[in-house]
């Protein structure tokens, strides 16, 4: 399996930890070069400076041969823009993008998305922990409620800004 994951906080550092440890080809990104101190000094990966929402820069790396696609900034607009280019314009087929707002979150997935927002699994677990049933949405990834179609190029269909 290939992965291409789109910032190296903990989250993406951790899952291309444990994606390269178990045999995965693993491409991380991130703009900024200390990110990349996360990650362990014999990483099996790739580690790439530059910006993931950059369609060359998704070219250069080779998300057009990506199974997964993981967009992990700490950015909701640009973890949204980074995930449609790699699914509109890459084609690949299983994008994931992390969104803190809940309301943004439900709304990528409802345009075709596939996302995990933090802020309903972390309010969920909590709950859970004080003895109240668990939402049934916010056990982690939420699929896309359509698929996107690849179109080549063509313009992006959500409004997401950088």
């Amino acid at each position: 399996m290939r992965a291409v994951i789109i910032g190296c906080g903990r989250v993406g550092a951790g899952l291309a930890e444990r994606l390269a440890r178990a045999g995965h080809e693993v491409t991380i990104v991130d703009i900024s070069t200390d990110a990349f101190n996360r990650l362990e000094p014999d990483f099996p990966g790739q580690a790439i400076r530059a910006d993931g929402t950059d369609e060359d820069v998704l070219r250069r790396v080779g998300t057009e041969t990506a199974d997964y696609f993981f967009a992990l900034t700490e950015g909701d607009n640009r973890n949204a823009f980074a995930a449609q280019l790699a699914a509109e314009t890459f084609g690949v087929k299983n994008v994931l993008a992390k969104i803190n707002d809940p309301v943004r979150a439900e709304a990528y997935t409802m345009l075709g998305l596939s996302t995990i927002c933090r802020t309903r699994v972390l309010v969920d677990a909590i709950a859970r922990y004080t003895g109240l049933s668990g939402d049934p949405g916010a056990d982690g990834v939420r699929e896309a409620e359509q698929h996107h179609e690849h179109h080549n190029g063509a313009a992006p269909t959500l409004a997401a800004e950088r």
